[in-house]
């Protein structure tokens, strides 16, 4: 017998997927998560199962409705994204899920498409160049490669697209997820690209479009303790859920996202255009973001703390503590996965430099947070001189537990970050634009701030300098590291072969 009801968010990560139950009043009274690996059948080639991600989500509903206390009075979903899912009529993929722009198997493509519809063309209508976050190019890679699946296919979906067909019936997309679809979304007009999705993509049914927060349909069955007759919202990708969750999607907000890839989102009421940048709509009507998202961060600490034993990461950040400001000479580029923006290239690589044999553990970890902070700053950077202009930066992801990445990144970026109550992320803004299909919720008093950060200005000297070099260590060993990608393409090739 159900004593009261709540609000079931699931999100589906890059690593991880997550479901939380939140109260009316915007309390997490349970929490689940499921852990999950990408495949990399070939250099550059980041895929996985989507039949992972319903089997997740119906193992966190279940767990997490259980207890049989806590009825589900609205469904929110999300996903990362964009992601490029080619399925059947029924909804069954024909393929693996194509990932995010950490997939970088499209390049030809994109330029395929920029000489075909011009590249100018391309960011005036869509707000963005084509780049590897883009769907356009990454369905032409399958129609030349993979005919016979492309042939198979009849709709497109997303992670958080194929959860609502699979617990609705219905085929839909919000609007948001459809404006990373480059080319086949027109951002001014709101709609659907129709000559450019024919190009792009014949044969394929496009979906219905609508708002994150609006409700899509209502479950058709019985679901791991969700009733028949549940509303489900449409949800929208990960990021864009994870602003909403502590309310930075508002103008002038800027969120960055401390998770596996770091991810940043500035709003505004205007349109802006990027050829660097992700100019999309917003998650909210009437609303438009200017975005960045860098290939890896939380990736690189993962990486290491694997090469170091599986050591826990409490005793590696009091080791990268201990190492202070600089990680005693050492300077990183987190291009381990290539890079997004803003400067677009899927073969950059990491780099470590400065290394001498009196460095330890703690300043390598060091090092590549300060790493990851001078992407964060790269980036706010080309979000000004692209026309956005963040003025609240707000903190949310795995990474702000404790203080010591969020600090760095505001001493590096010379910025004040707001952090909230609740960082749990997407799966908590995907409770709570469920809620707000019901009832009338507010996500300020859902998520109040809890802290702010402010930068040190005694380490500022020190960082703009090292920031200086960070900069010019790309331009400096891109030839090297251009050349070596092409090698490891070669040798991950055969392994696979």
């Amino acid at each position: 017998m159900t004593s009261q009801t709540a609000f079931l968010g699931v999100d589906i990560g890059t690593s991880s997927s997550k479901g939380v139950l939140v109260s009316r009043a915007g309390v997490v009274l349970r929490s689940a998560e499921r852990g999950h690996a990408v495949d990399r059948p070939a250099s550059g080639h980041v895929e996985m199962d989507p039949e992972v991600w319903w089997r997740e989500f119906v193992e966190l509903a279940g767990e997490l409705t259980a207890p049989g206390d806590v009825g589900v009075a609205a469904v929110g979903v999300s996903g990362m994204g964009p992601c490029t899912v080619l399925a059947d009529a029924q909804g069954r993929a024909v393929r693996p899920a194509i990932l995010y722009g950490i997939d970088t198997r499209s390049g030809r493509q994109i330029a395929e498409l920029n000489d075909d519809l011009g590249e100018a063309e391309i960011v005036r209508r869509c707000g963005s160049a084509l780049s590897s976050q883009a769907v356009g190019p990454k369905i032409l890679w399958v129609r030349e490669h993979e005919p016979e699946r492309y042939a198979a296919a009849n709709w497109l979906l997303m992670a958080s697209s194929l959860l609502v067909h699979r617990l609705t019936g219905e085929y839909v997309l919000d609007h948001h997820s459809a404006s990373q679809c480059t080319p086949m979304y027109d951002s001014i007009q709101l709609s659907w690209q129709e000559p450019w999705c024919r190009r792009v993509a014949p044969d394929i049914e496009l979906p219905r479009l609508t708002w994150p927060g609006e409700v899509a349909g209502v479950t058709a069955a019985v679901v791991a303790g969700i009733d028949a007759g549940t509303p489900v919202i449409t949800g929208t990708i990960d990021a864009w859920s994870e602003a909403l969750s502590v309310g930075a999607q508002g103008e002038g907000d800027l969120m960055l996202m401390y998770g596996t890839t770091m991810f940043l989102i500035s709003t505004g009421s205007t349109r802006v255009a990027s050829s660097t940048m992700w100019g999309t709509v917003g998650a909210m009507p009437g609303t438009y973001n200017l975005a960045g998202g860098m290939a890896t961060s939380g990736a690189i600490t993962a990486w290491l703390r694997e090469l170091c034993g599986g050591q826990a990461y409490e005793t590696l950040l009091a080791e990268a503590g201990e190492s202070g400001p600089g990680a005693r000479g050492l300077l990183m580029l987190p291009y381990f996965a290539g890079e997004r923006t803003p400067i677009a290239d899927p073969d950059a690589r990491g780099a470590l430099v400065g290394l001498s044999l009196d460095h330890r553990r703690g300043d390598l970890y060091r090092a590549a947070l300060e790493a990851t902070a001078f992407g964060v700053r790269h980036n706010i950077e080309a979000l000004r001189s692209a026309g956005a202009d963040p003025q609240r930066v707000v903190a949310v992801g795995g990474g702000t537990k404790g203080s010591l990445w969020t600090q760095i990144v505001s001493d590096v970026a010379d910025v004040d970050q707001v952090v909230p109550r609740t960082t749990i992320g997407a799966s908590y803004g995907a409770a709570f634009l469920a809620a707000g299909a019901v009832h009338d919720v507010s996500i300020a008093e859902w998520n109040p701030a809890l802290e702010i950060r402010h930068p040190c200005a005694s380490t500022r000297p020190l960082y703009d300098d090292l920031y200086v070099s960070y900069r010019e260590l790309y331009g400096a060993t891109r030839t090297i590291t251009h050349r070596l990608a092409r090698r490891q393409s070669t040798t991950m090739h055969k392994e696979h072969a």
